[in-house]
């Protein structure tokens, strides 16, 4: 009878041990956010980096004819005067000079993008997907990485989709020059800027996709699978288009900062935003500080669905890589 009480008493499903498998190892745990590892993250986010920036190179030229003031060749706002001028005095050549830059900073940049803000969403959610403090700090810490690696780029890309051929003869001749000229802070003199610009722009851009992705999913559950690039994009392009607009005024500020001196813009005798802030406003108005938001916007708006899209659709190709070597062992 006691022996009989004791079997009962094991058996109250409260007291039932849970079942573990046979080769269970605690580092499988917390092994990889999302099934990757870190490095495919990496090249996840340097592909889609690359595609990005790549398709859309002639609207972020015309971008940044826009903001810059002075004498340079382009002093309308508007985007069709500039692209006219653009292809006037250059010819369709001209919407891509300064491209090589861009693939040399693109790729290396966006590695670090996406790979420091997967490790950083996975450390400050908890595991909990809808933590939107969590993104919007994960972006950040992902912008200041990444814009020590791509401001120094960024600045020749800009000074050569500024300069003509005279001015600069390529990628490695302006990097030449401006070291020599000028110094190599002159690659980072904007680059306070652009982190105080990218900041609020990546906190509002990934807490808004991450938010969007979410409610597009849950519309729709069922064809979540089949739907799975419109979602991203979708997300992508709305998130890219508000947090383009909100940062446009610190964006014209970085232009002035990497492009002085450049075909007749001004130079500033100190980095400060304010200086530059000033300046534009008292050549421009207040307008001059949303100098280049319509190209801005139609650059981010498609440039992060195209970003977006490509990223999770590496990262799912990453995820059937690691599956099946997983089920083959």
């Amino acid at each position: 009878m006691a022996t009989e009480a004791t079997t009962t008493n094991f058996q109250n499903s409260d007291f039932r041990p849970v079942p573990q498998p046979p080769d269970f190892h605690p580092e499988v745990i917390v092994s990889s956010h999302d099934g990757l590892h870190f490095w495919q993250f990496m090249i996840a986010g340097s592909i889609a980096g690359c595609v990005e920036h790549m398709a859309m190179f002639p609207v972020d030229t015309v971008k940044t004819h826009m903001q810059a003031l002075g004498s340079c060749p382009i002093k309308s706002v508007g985007v069709r005067h500039a692209l006219r001028s653009i292809l006037k005095s250059e010819g369709l050549s001209g919407l891509y000079r300064g491209i090589g830059a861009m693939g040399l900073g693109a790729g290396p940049a966006h590695a670090v993008y996406f790979s420091v803000y997967e490790v950083c969403k996975k450390y400050f959610s908890g595991e909990n997907p809808n933590n939107s403090a969590a993104h919007a700090v994960s972006g950040v810490c992902a912008t200041v990485a990444s814009d020590a690696v791509f401001t120094p780029m960024d600045t020749v890309k800009q000074r050569l989709q500024l300069g003509n051929s005279a001015a600069y003869r390529g990628v490695f001749d302006c990097v030449k020059k401006v070291l020599k000229e000028e110094g190599f802070g002159a690659f980072y003199a904007s680059y306070k800027t652009t982190v105080l610009m990218n900041a609020p722009y990546t906190a509002v851009h990934f807490t808004t996709y991450e938010a969007l992705k979410r409610g597009l999913i849950e519309i729709s559950p069922e064809s979540v699978s089949d739907e799975r690039v419109i979602v991203h994009a979708t997300a992508g392009a709305l998130a890219g288009a508000s947090a383009a607009v909100i940062t446009t005024p610190l964006d014209v500020v970085k232009t002035q900062l990497q492009c002085q001196g450049v075909c007749g813009c001004d130079r500033f005798k100190s980095s400060s935003i304010g200086d530059v802030v000033k300046t534009i406003v008292q050549k421009d108005g207040y307008k001059g500080l949303m100098r280049g938001w319509i190209p801005r916007m139609l650059f981010h708006a498609p440039a992060a669905a195209i970003c977006w899209s490509t990223y999770e659709a590496a990262k799912a190709f990453f995820q059937e890589i690691n599956a099946s070597s997983e089920s083959g062992t």
